[in-house]
Order: C-alpha cells, then structure tokens, then sequence
C-alpha cells in the first residue's frame, strides 16, 4: 500500500473492526508483535548472543567547575566503531562512541554542555526530560552548523524542506550556530534518567539511527538518602534495535542516501524496526551480577520498536521488577511487575535482586513483543556465594504531590492522526512557529490525546501525570512524572500538567522518530 493510501484510511478514531478492513492487523497482532513499524532485515551476518560483554558509557568529566556551574564539552563526530565482531561501522557520534558519554548532574546545580559539531551535516540537541529554558531545549531549527563551513542557511533550509511529508521551512525560522552552541541547563527538577539525543527538523530518526544518543542522569539529596544500590550495581541500559549492511554499516531506508532530502521509502514510514538488539551499543550483551539487588535504568532509544521485557527465569514467586521510578524520577512507592512494557523515549528504572537466583543461573531478558532474533534482549549470569547486601527497596519511595485535573483552567485535545494530509496533529503538519496552544505559566491543565494508529507522545519543558486511559484509570506503566506515554490504537489519553518556569517555545511530538521526521510535531508557546 502506497503512502498516501495507507494515511488515508485514518480519518478519524479507527476500532479494531476498522483496522482489519482496512487491511492492517488487529489491536491483537500490533501488541504482540510490537508494531508500529516494519522489519529492515540485516545484510551482515549476525553473531550469536550472550558473546559481548555489555559495555558502561564513560561518565564526561567537567572541564571546570564554578561554585554554581560544572562545565562539559562534547564534540559531535564520525567515528568507526566495531559493533558486530569483526567488522566496522561508521556511526555519527558523541565524543567518539554509541553510546555518547553519560553525564552526571546534580538538582540545583547548573550544568553547562559545549557541542562542537565535526559531522558533516547540521545537528541540534535535545536533553529529553530536561527542564529547560527554550532556548537550551534543542528547537528543531535551532541548529549547529558543522565547523567546516560547509552549511549556510539556504542549504539548510533546501535540506529541511519538502520531501515525502511536505514540511517547509523558512529562514527566518531558524536560530543557525556556526560549528558550536552552548546548552545551558539549570536542573531545578528532581534526580531522574533523563538522555540527550539530536532533535534536527526531518532528520531525527536517521540521526539517533546512525548513534547520536546518550545518557544524562541528575541526582539529588532524596534519592540518596534512601538504601538503593549504588555504584557499581546502579546500572543505565540503553536499548535500541538496528540494521546492518553485509559491510557492517548501519542500514536504513531513507529516502536520499546524500540525506538531501528528507523521510524514509513508503514501506517504512510507520517507523523501521532493526533485527539486530543493542544494549549500551553492544548485540546481546553478557553481564555477570553478584547475588544482589542491582538497579537497572532502562531506556527504550529505540526509533519505533516497542519491548515488553521479562526475564526469564522468572524468580520464584515472580515479580521480578521492582518499579522505583519512571521518566521524571522516583515514583511515591514502589511497584512490582512480571514484565514492563515500554515505549520508545519512556524510561523505567526498576531494582532487581539477583539473591534470588541460585548461583550460575543464567537470567536472559527477553523481549515477548519480538520473535527470532528480537526476542532476545541480554543476559545476566549470576555469580557464586551470597555476599551481604546493606540495600532494600523502601515502601515509601518519594513525596509526589498529586496534580488536580478537576483544578484545571484549560482541557486542550491533541489529535494525533494518519490521513492524506500525512502525520498530523490536529490536521495539521508541523510548521515551525504555528502554535498549537499557548498555556499560562503556573496554571494546571488537562490535555488530552487521541489517535487512530500507535504514538508515543512525548511533551517538553515539564513533565505530566496520566490521568486516565479510555475513561478508566492509569495503566500498570503510567505512574509517576512522565514526559512520554505511550498511546495505543483508538484509544485516548488524559494527562495534567502544569508548566513553570520558563517562558518560550516548546514541542509537543510522537516520539516515533519516523512519524516525528514526518510532520507529527506541533508547538506550544508558554507566556
């Protein structure tokens, strides 16, 4: 089905009746084979899993510190990397890896970030989950500019314009760096997983796709004070899916291999699905784990593809992840689940004991919405004896007051559509600077969205509370402070927010980063 025919079918709210006359799968085949998207299967042959041992991102050290500020430089760069054995990759990246170096910051405690840009294409960055003055937030035509020159903003704009979704851009909507910008980020929000990743108008999917990704972790005074793991056994785990051309360079279907103009070919633009599993850059790593509780940061950077992990085997009594916190950080109590189901940009961080394992067990996790090589994730080999764990999981986690949707000032309706106009938000393809809402700093709100195909909306400068999926309550993945929420076919999603601080520009996206490149964007301007 062309791309134009497929869009055409989602007018409007479409149920699982409709889907299936449509020619596309039931709500059934969409979960249980992790859909949206669809498979870019791997030239390079594959190596068998549980080879690699699962590499940590190097933590960035500042390059100076102030009494209020700790300074770090990164530079954007082409790298060759040996991700499959044996063969080399050549990645876009943040200071020479995929991962980018984690960063480590502290709330209340400035942090200031250099990007020098040495690719060969404009880039922007985005602190996703960061609450961010606008103009450090990674606006999708607020660009850096590579240091050779090489880009004015005609050539940028030719670029961003057109192509399969039709978007355009003009000059005067663009802020243009040349070969460096300065994000300056003041942390007054509480300790969370938050990662930084490129944001460019059109070419965000081929961009994270080809490595510009990475951790940004914030802790606080909280946090610490409680008796989690730490160390050593405090664990960020970036998951992604990717292709592999039979030379080892990542594969993907953009429509322009020169990437002078924009989106992906028609079978793919519900979003591209790789075969090959990453954990922190590695296939299927390896990670030997005492008898312990281990925390576990999950992130799915995943463009399109959705996991439901589980482990397996289940530990006796099940169970086997311990929720503490979701993307704003530290739930009010824990949660215990089987398997979490997670959604590109969404982060879970979640306490595993390992103490209940028997010594050498061989724990895999697994992905149930993937089958062949997608439905394996890595493996934690558990170790010998039965050393003395000083750490417990609290009852009582964090104070997080409850948003009152009935204290609402503004309920706003998002809906987030396929149609012959291409992606949509409220019929509308994205336009740099048409805003789609416009709320009042410190005033609560409700917003609610709606769509006939699978979206994982992620909302900047602050972070929501779900407060009802369909008319029911929250599901079992919903807690806590969220920036992203992963919306299901036909169905609809409440959330209340109230945005503080800092007054500009802002966006609000699937974070399908197909869907995204294609127009699925809108504004909204804080005052």
């Amino acid at each position: 089905m062309r791309r134009r025919a497929f869009l055409g079918t989602g007018g409007a709210v479409l149920g699982a009746g409709a889907l299936a006359a449509a020619g596309w799968p039931l709500l059934s085949d969409y979960v249980r084979e992790g859909r949206p998207g669809k498979l870019l299967t791997s030239g390079a042959d594959l190596p068998k899993p549980y080879r690699t041992p699962l590499p940590l991102p190097r933590v960035l050290e500042p390059v100076s510190k102030s009494a209020t500020t700790d300074a770090y430089e990164i530079t954007q760069q082409a790298a060759e990397l040996e991700i499959l054995p044996g063969l080399r990759t050549k990645a876009w990246t943040y200071g020479g890896t995929f991962p980018g170096p984690t960063i480590v910051s502290r709330s209340g405690r400035r942090t200031v970030v250099r990007h020098r840009n040495e690719l060969d294409r404009p880039g922007v960055v985005h602190l996703h989950g960061g609450h961010t003055p606008a103009a450090s937030d990674g606006y999708p035509t607020s660009l850096i500019l590579p240091a050779d020159g090489s880009y004015d903003a005609h050539r940028v704009a030719q670029d961003m314009s057109g192509g399969s979704h039709g978007m355009s851009v003009d000059h005067g909507a663009m802020d243009l760096a040349a070969g460096a910008r300065t994000y300056t980020y003041p942390f007054e929000q509480r300790a969370a997983t938050l990662w930084y990743h490129d944001h460019r108008m059109s070419y965000t999917g081929v961009a994270v796709w080809m490595g510009l990704a990475g951790f940004h972790l914030v802790h606080d005074d909280e946090e610490e004070r409680l008796p989690l793991p730490r160390g050593a056994r405090d664990i960020p785990l970036m998951i992604t899916d990717r292709s592999f051309a039979a030379d080892g360079s990542f594969q993907y279907p953009w429509v322009d291999k020169e990437l002078h103009t924009p989106g992906v070919t028609d079978a793919y633009m519900n979003g591209v699905l790789g075969d090959v599993i990453l954990v922190n850059g590695a296939p299927w790593p390896v990670h030997e784990v005492e008898r312990l509780r281990y925390r576990l940061r999950f992130l799915n950077a995943s463009n399109a593809r959705l996991y439901k992990l589980e482990l397996d085997p289940q530990p006796e009594g099940g169970d086997a992840f311990v929720q503490i916190g979701s993307d704003g950080g530290l739930l009010a109590a824990p949660r215990l689940h089987d398997a979490l189901e997670i959604a590109p940009a969404e982060r879970f961080d979640v306490v595993v004991d390992f103490s209940r394992y028997r010594p050498g067990t061989k724990v895999r996790l697994l992905n149930r919405f993937g089958d062949g090589s997608t439905a394996e994730v890595m493996r934690f080999d558990v170790g010998a004896g039965s050393p003395a764990d000083d750490t417990k999981v609290p009852r009582q986690l964090s104070d997080v007051p409850r948003l009152d949707p009935g204290r609402a000032t503004v309920t706003r309706d998002f809906h987030f559509r396929g149609s012959s106009a291409g992606w949509t938000i409220n019929g509308k393809e994205y336009e740099p600077g048409r805003a789609l809402a416009r709320p009042k700093l410190g005033r609560t709100e409700v917003w609610r969205f709606t769509t006939n195909f699978h979206h994982p909306v992620h909302l900047h400068l602050d972070h929501f509370q779900v407060v009802s999926r369909n008319n029911r309550d929250p599901g079992a993945f919903d807690h806590g402070w969220k920036d992203t929420v992963d919306l299901r076919p036909a169905e609809a999603v409440e959330v209340v927010t109230r945005f503080t601080d800092y007054a500009g520009t802002f966006m609000i996206h699937c974070h399908n980063l197909e869907h995204e490149d294609m127009a699925m964007m809108g504004d909204f301007v804080t005052e």
